[in-house]
């Protein structure tokens, strides 16, 4: 399927999922249409516990307060199940939900998908209208984006004079 374009209304789903609070894991499920009224950062990611997205969600966790402080949830979708997704927060520390799209739908509404089995490591931010208001999707998924570059967006799109303009930026 093609990626949702910027200023479309963003794909609804609801997925298992979970996230880590203290020493609990709480599994619960989590819906695009229940996350309005706040914007929300999309993290795409191929797989638990490889080095690139270790790297890659463990910036987002160092940088979580910066996302917080500008009203934005952070929510990280690969095609393991919430077990290797549990595991694999507790490993790293990971306070963010995790969800678990193990058939692929999400994956396949969002055109992130790679090679039939594979996830483009994708970035899309969805206001709190539920639009989409700025993408990255990698093309090979070796590098991603950083906190630094979405607290940026989410700056442009929330901010003070904010005019809700929307871009993509460049795949790498």
């Amino acid at each position: 399927m093609p990626q949702p374009e910027i200023g479309q209304i963003a794909p609804d789903f609801t997925l298992p999922g979970v996230v880590i609070e203290g020493a609990d894991a709480l599994p619960r499920h989590f819906s695009l249409r229940e996350q309005r009224g706040a914007p929300l950062v999309l993290a795409f990611y191929p797989a638990d516990a490889s080095p690139g997205c270790t790297a890659q969600l463990c910036n987002y966790q160092s940088e979580l307060a910066g996302f917080e402080a500008l009203g934005a949830t952070v929510w990280a979708i690969s095609r393991q199940s919430t077990e290797s997704h549990e595991a694999f927060a507790r490993k790293q520390g990971l306070a963010f939900p995790l969800l678990a799209d193990e058939r692929g739908d999400v994956v396949d509404a969002y055109g992130v998908g790679m090679f039939g089995v594979g996830v483009r490591r994708s970035i899309f931010i969805i206001d709190a209208e539920g639009v989409v208001r700025w993408k990255h999707v990698a093309l090979i998924g070796v590098t991603y984006q950083s906190a630094a570059v979405i607290r940026a967006e989410l700056e442009r799109i929330t901010g003070p004079g904010a005019d809700g303009a929307a871009r993509s930026a460049a795949a790498s």
